[in-house]
């Protein structure tokens, strides 16, 4: 044996076959589902068999050739075609308009081609006389031959004026990356041709080998690597989530069982962006319950959970699951901020039970506190004060001065009651001008005029002031104590009500007689 025969089907067959195996074996793993990968993968194959049937028509004897070529060589590209306008409709979406069951029976019509060569012995589709020529054993070109070839090239324009017309149909931006993948498809078939047509109607002798058109494949494929690499074009079936992790609004940690951070997308190292995330763990997040159910292998679901960006802190709704990763078990945590909508909903919460302006509980907060007490009170032997404030002339202070200063006013009063009804105690503002307070108290009782005086002083400690000038506020006090005055809410309130009214009366009679005093 001679050196050429050994390099001769090493270069000329197998390289070109190991070639066509790689590449098929990659496009169909990488997604073995998907149509698209399953057609490009059969092309492939169909070149792969055709390299394969002239490798093995070299290593036989001349007499094998006709047969060879008519059963193996012949069938194996009829189905080529079929295959590459199947994979041309799904890729400019000629499939979602076509009915079943024309689609895809349609694009494989010429594989009837294949019985009707069989019964006319192949000579309408194949050559059937071959020459040796050298080292070859080259087919004598006939009818059939030069026909074939040339419907071969006919159907090669048509698919190559769909992919021009499909390219010049998509123009918008987001048709942009689809446009560039048909005219790099659009030029490598129209490459493919141009070989196909050139190795296909000259006869080079036995400078190269036979039916040198179909090393075309290998073009094709280059082709396809190419759109593959620069163009998001038969990718991985897990591509397509790598591209939602990374544009995805919300912040995605891939995590170790362990807590380790393997992955992480832009919107994490956005909202973590004070931390080093990059092999970090859990902890640097102090996610404590996390880890937890991490440790446990318990189900994560939806959870809140409080994190740390640094110092800062973050109110965090967790959506969790567990996923294989490189054969190794991890979890995917989806993280939304909820700080906001959570200090929303403490400001409803608390709006609902407080006064908008002095902050101060309302007459619902007030009753519900108060009947707690009572409650206490009644199980522990507990006297509880019970003060209602008014505030006498409070629209003269509106009128002279304005609602800010009005403002002031009771906000400056609120802080005083708070102040004194704390920590044993609670006071409310029941509604413009009044104010309500209760606390345990000892054995010995104010009497209104104490107790208003008790608030008078607290007053002077935090005079009122407003553009320059002193408001001085006067008050009426009226006091209830249980159990004495009554052992429910609405009895307390009452005569702590009656107290007040009796102060005012009172004063309203001594401000009476000193104006009487006065005229005289």
């Amino acid at each position: 044996m001679s050196p050429s025969e050994v390099w001769i089907p090493i270069v000329c067959y197998w390289v070109p076959m190991l070639l066509f195996f790689y590449m098929g074996a990659e496009v169909l793993l990488r997604n073995p589902r998907k149509i698209e990968h399953i057609l490009v993968s059969l092309s492939i194959l169909c070149y792969f068999l055709l390299l394969l049937e002239e490798y093995i028509r070299y290593m036989l004897p001349i007499e094998y050739s006709p047969v060879l070529a008519a059963v193996w060589f012949s069938n194996i590209g009829i189905a080529i075609p079929g295959l590459g306008f199947h994979l041309l409709a799904k890729l400019i979406g000629l499939d979602k308009h076509l009915p079943r069951p024309w689609y895809p029976l349609i694009f494989h019509i010429l594989l009837l081609a294949i019985p009707a060569g069989l019964l006319s012995h192949q000579e309408l589709i194949s050559v059937q006389q071959f020459k040796e020529v050298g080292v070859w054993k080259w087919p004598v070109a006939n009818d059939a031959y030069y026909g074939t070839l040339t419907v071969s090239l006919m159907l090669s324009m048509i698919s190559i004026l769909m992919l021009r017309f499909a390219r010049k149909r998509k123009r918008d931006a987001a048709s942009k990356e689809h446009e560039g993948i048909f005219k790099l498809l659009e030029y490598g078939s129209l490459v493919t041709a141009c070989w196909v047509a050139v190795f296909g109607y000259s006869q080079f002798g036995n400078v190269i080998p036979p039916y040198p058109y179909i090393y075309a494949g290998l073009i094709w494929c280059f082709v396809l690597r190419l759109a593959m690499q620069k163009y998001e074009f038969l990718n991985h079936s897990s591509h397509r989530y790598e591209k939602l992790f990374q544009l995805n609004p919300l912040p995605i940690l891939l995590v170790a069982m362990d807590g380790t951070i393997k992955e992480v997308n832009p919107s994490a190292r956005q909202m973590f962006d004070r931390v080093a995330l990059d092999s970090a763990k859990l902890t640097a997040l102090q996610g404590g319950v996390l880890m937890e159910r991490l440790q446990d292998r318990a189900e994560i679901g939806e959870l809140e959970a409080v994190l740390y960006n640094g110092d800062r802190v973050l109110e965090t709704l967790v959506y969790g699951d567990y996923v294989t990763f490189h054969n190794e078990p991890h979890a995917i945590l989806l993280i939304r901020d909820i700080g906001a909508r959570n200090e929303y909903m403490r400001q409803v919460a608390f709006m609902a039970y407080h006064d908008a302006l002095t902050e101060l509980p309302n007459r619902r907060h007030f009753t519900e506190r108060l009947e707690q007490a009572i409650a206490e009170a009644q199980q522990h032997g507990i006297k509880l004060l019970v003060m209602i404030i008014d505030l006498d002339d409070f629209k003269l202070i509106n009128d002279w001065f304005g609602h800010e200063a009005g403002d002031l006013v009771l906000c400056r009063v609120a802080s005083v009651l708070r102040r004194a009804a704390e920590p044993a105690g609670v006071a409310a503002r029941l509604g413009g001008d009044e104010f309500v307070l209760f606390h345990s108290v000892s054995s010995y009782e104010w009497t209104a005029e104490e107790a208003l005086r008790w608030v008078e002083e607290a007053m002077k400690q935090e005079p009122i002031e407003y553009d320059g000038e002193r408001l001085d506020v006067q008050m009426s006090v009226g006091v209830s104590y249980y159990p004495q005055d009554g052992d429910t809410l609405d009895e307390l309130l009452k005569q702590a009500d009656k107290s007040m009214y009796d102060m005012k009366h009172r004063r309203k009679i001594l401000q009476a007689s000193e104006e009487n005093d006065a005229s005289l």
